[in-house]
């Protein structure tokens, strides 16, 4: 028993990683796991002290407890059980599908990462890149809702840079969980996103099983007071207006929505911008008629590669304005009253609350003079037709750059002719052929204000 036993040194080496392997796994880990995880919650704690709404419970769960509660959840099991027995399959192997698109929907939210790294990249970024302004704020408003209702920002989608823009600017509020598609799901991207507490959806999904699961985890979030980011849209704005909501997420939202628990308040949120980045792919898909916006990877590199040099010569300048407007909030328990909500109603209001405080820049706004001229403009001309387009849209929140109209008439002027949508010519200004697309994008943004 006690006799020596000779191996080779491979095999011990194995032996004894095995066993390393095996004591951090058993002791090591889960101590470690516990000594972070307390840390974090001491770390929650005290930034709940400071937030509008906090983050709530549900949003701090385990990656791993929320699928187990996702996939074991009654309604869920009976769309397991439907499944099987639609598709003629078992039902563990309905269960296994299910599991993977529970893995696929729920986040795995890091409030130090939210927080530590996502916020202030946010603010940095949205800075650099453009002018921030926050166009109109019901703060009075926004400061009245009831902290356990969940509140759902609603918002147009205009740029990729929504996300980074109203997470940069809701900071203060609480932190955002975004629904986000199939563009997402690229690794190491993926990580990134999921950890900040955004839910992966398939847009193009036609399985009854997927969207049983998808509707569920979007009502259990809602049950449990997660503040969430909505575009009813479904995807960006092709020809820059304002386009017909789609119901899937907020009719998730409507159907598991339970009156006696939780209010559910929709705030509208608009956004708009002097220049997108995606403005010319956006427009050339809208032409074609399809969204293969075709943005390799290698555009981007490139692109961000052009901008980094520009600001390593001093050459570089912001891309314009972003103003992004909050509108009056609506109350889904006032709003339904004693029974079921029509979601083709709830939509509308929303698109036509978020469509009422679209903010107005002074891009879109020369894009519009220079679409309804019908002969080449002087400054002059170019000028008072600025000035009429803004006294057609008395209701519209419009911001002058400076607080200055006339920097305002003279600032949108000069970037589209430095964009070459619009042409001089010995004084005089009109739009060119190639910029008429690009104008009609940017003043689509704001026509339906016009009285």
């Amino acid at each position: 028993m006690f006799q020596p036993v000779a191996l080779p040194l491979w095999l011990l080496v194995v032996i004894l990683l095995f066993a390393a392997v095996t004591f951090a796994s058993h002791f090591l880990f889960p101590s470690v796991r516990w000594f972070f995880r307390r840390r974090m919650e001491k770390a929650v704690a005290q930034l709940n002290t400071r937030l509008t709404r906090p983050i709530e419970p549900f949003k701090l769960a385990r990656r791993h407890d929320m699928i187990q509660r996702l996939i074991y959840d009654g309604e869920v099991w009976a769309a397991i059980s439907e499944h099987a027995r639609a598709e003629g399959v078992p039902e563990n192997v309905a269960f296994e599908r299910a599991r993977r698109y529970a893995r696929e929907i729920v986040p795995s939210f890091s409030a130090t990462l939210y927080y530590g790294f996502a916020i202030r990249f946010a603010r940095f970024l949205s800075r650099k890149l453009y002018r921030v302004r926050l166009g109109h704020h019901a703060a009075d408003t926004l400061g009245s809702i009831d902290r356990n209702a969940t509140v759902v920002f609603v918002m147009n989608h205009r740029s990729n840079m929504d996300y980074v823009l109203v997470t940069y600017l809701a900071a203060e509020q609480s932190a955002l969980s975004y629904a986000v598609g199939e563009w997402a799901r690229v690794w190491p991207l993926s990580r990134l996103i999921r950890a900040m507490g955004a839910y992966f959806i398939r847009r193009r999904s036609r399985g009854e099983l997927y969207r049983r699961v998808l509707a569920r985890y979007v009502a259990l979030a809602t049950e449990g007071g997660v503040t969430q980011a909505v575009f009813p849209e479904g995807g960006l704005s092709l020809d820059g207006a304002l386009a017909k909501p789609k119901l899937g997420i907020l009719r998730y939202i409507v159907d598991g929505y339970d009156a006696e628990e939780r209010d559910v308040v929709f705030i509208p949120v608009a956004i708009n911008y002097d220049r997108v980045f995606e403005d010319k792919i956006l427009v050339a898909a809208g032409q074609r008629g399809d969204r293969r916006f075709g943005a390799r990877i290698s555009v981007v590199v490139k692109y961000i590669w052009r901008i980094t040099w520009r600001w390593a010569t001093g050459r570089y300048h912001r891309f314009g304005y972003a103003a992004v407007s909050f509108g009056a909030p609506l109350s889904l328990r006032a709003f339904a009253g004693t029974k079921p909500p029509l979601i083709e109603d709830l939509a509308s209001d929303l698109m036509q609350r978020i469509g009422a405080v679209v903010p107005v820049l002074p891009v879109p706004l020369a894009a519009s003079v220079f679409l309804s001229a019908k002969a080449p403009l002087s400054f002059a001309e170019y000028s008072e037709a600025f000035c009429a387009v803004i006294e057609a849209m008395p209701e519209a929140h419009i911001h002058a750059p400076r607080e200055d109209m006339d920097y305002a008439v003279e600032y949108g002027l000069r970037n589209l002719v430095a964009r070459g949508f619009v042409n001089e010519t010995e004084g005089v200004y009109s739009a060119t052929d190639e910029g008429r697309p690009l104008l009609q994008y940017y003043a689509n943004s704001i026509a339906h204000l016009l009285r």
